[in-house]
């Protein structure tokens, strides 16, 4: 009954203009309805392409050529349509400029599959402080966010952690695309052993361990975009830590799944942020530990975090 009653409403979308609505969180009347007036024409051109199977058209829209390249990326690999035609959300202010958040989505991978429940996603399209369309990411859900973003952290800590989604996001959104270089760009990391100058055996080894893993990971996910699979990534949890002693540096733990086709991955994304530079913050280590070793799933405690990395 559910999927019926999805079907119906992804058809009466096709057929209605989509209305939206900036809750709150903008105080300049200008500004607040010249993002309106974009997440409008841009939410009612994305179901119109998807309806008459047409590229994205961005001439009535402010929309940075950025988020033109990675959109029209996504468009090449994945249709998808908006599911809602009234929508009112708050409007979240950022260290670059403004937020929408929680945009309703279907996904339909190029091919023959009609739209189905399971292809649901929600959106997250960015502006800059003049209200023009920075760019438009896949999102984790709205409980995961609140989570890492909450009321009492101070200006710098809060624009950081916005970052840190802002690149899980990316992330996420690089699967559909079928982009591993946007995924490897996502991921670049440096490690912090140097591995061809190690003069502690057991530290070295970990180290090499971990890369091997990562590489390893890496390679199974390239090979199945190269082959044309279809690859699907969800975010189950996502954790953020600031160092307790060093404010510079942050821990980021993913609980996150990948479908390749019939097959499954589960498992931890860690990286070791460093924001020392606060405009060019870099990845300092990044781990991938599968959730199940020798069958059995390791323990929250083995889960890499910043206590395990000399900072």
């Amino acid at each position: 009954m559910f999927f019926y009653s999805l079907i119906l409403s992804v058809l009466a979308v096709k057929a209605s203009e989509i209305r939206f609505t900036i809750s709150d969180g903008i105080d300049s009347l200008e500004l607040k309805a010249k993002i309106e007036n974009n997440v409008i024409n841009l939410l009612n051109e994305i179901n119109s392409a998807c309806s008459e199977s047409r590229a994205l058209d961005f001439s009535k829209m402010k929309v940075e050529d950025s988020a033109r390249q990675s959109m029209a990326m996504l468009w090449d690999n994945t249709h998808f349509m908006c599911t809602d035609d009234d929508i009112i959300e708050h409007c979240i202010m950022t260290g670059a400029g403004y937020q929408i958040r929680n945009i309703p989505l279907l996904m339909k991978p190029i091919g023959e599959r009609v739209f189905n429940e399971e292809e649901y996603q929600e959106a997250v399209i960015s502006f800059d402080r003049v209200g023009n369309v920075e760019s438009f990411y896949l999102s984790i859900s709205m409980n995961l966010y609140m989570n890492v973003i909450k009321s009492n952290f101070e200006v710098i800590d809060l624009r950081r952690r916005q970052l840190l989604l802002d690149n899980t996001e990316k992330m996420i959104t690089a699967y559909y695309q079928r982009n591993i270089n946007m995924l490897k760009d996502a991921m670049s990391y440096q490690t912090i052993v140097d591995l061809s100058e190690c003069k502690e055996p057991e530290k070295c080894d970990w180290a090499k361990q971990m890369k091997r893993n990562f590489d390893l990971y890496l390679d199974h996910l390239e090979s199945a975009l190269v082959k044309g699979l279809k690859v699907k990534c969800h975010i189950d949890d996502i954790e953020v830590m600031r160092h307790p002693v060093n404010p510079n540096f942050y821990g980021v733990t993913i609980k996150k799944g990948w479908n390749i086709d019939k097959s499954h991955d589960e498992g931890y994304l860690f990286q070791s942020w460093d924001f020392t530079n606060e405009n060019d913050p870099q990845i300092q280590v990044i781990t991938w530990q599968p959730e199940m070793v020798n069958g059995k799933p390791i323990s929250r405690d083995e889960v890499y975090s910043l206590s395990d990395f000399d900072i």
